[in-house]
């Protein structure tokens, strides 16, 4: 079991950043890699980025390249999705999930726990 719990939402203006942190426990959270994904309203849940791991590999939806940044603390069990010249379009809801076989994966239906999302608004 693995139990995850994202913090750092929030209201923010166009152009600013935030940093979402997702805190794990239960199993070691060193032997499996760890993804985030967003879900707006009426839209289907996609892919955000996801790191192996060991943190040696990360993957980027082509949305998002170059202005979000994950990374994670091993020694804190924490996974961070940096978030920089924030769009009116990134506004969602953002979750991280645990992916126990994977090196990591664009795909919702590999990863095996999730958390219960915070929310992110990007006004205009």
């Amino acid at each position: 079991q693995v139990q995850l719990v994202e913090s750092g939402g929030g209201l923010v203006q166009a152009g600013g950043s935030l940093r979402l942190s997702c805190a794990a426990s239960g199993r070691t959270f060193s032997s499996y890699a760890m993804g985030w994904f967003r879900q707006a309203p009426g839209k289907e849940r996609e892919f955000v980025a996801a790191i192996s791991w060991s943190g040696g590999s990360t993957y980027y939806a082509d949305s998002v390249k170059g202005r979000f940044t994950i990374s994670r603390d091993n020694a804190k069990n924490t996974v961070y999705l940096q978030m920089n010249s924030l769009k009116p379009e990134d506004t969602a809801v953002y979750y991280c999930a645990a992916d126990l076989v994977s090196s990591g994966s664009w795909y919702g239906d590999e990863y095996d726990y999730w958390g219960q999302g915070t929310q992110v608004t990007v006004s205009s």
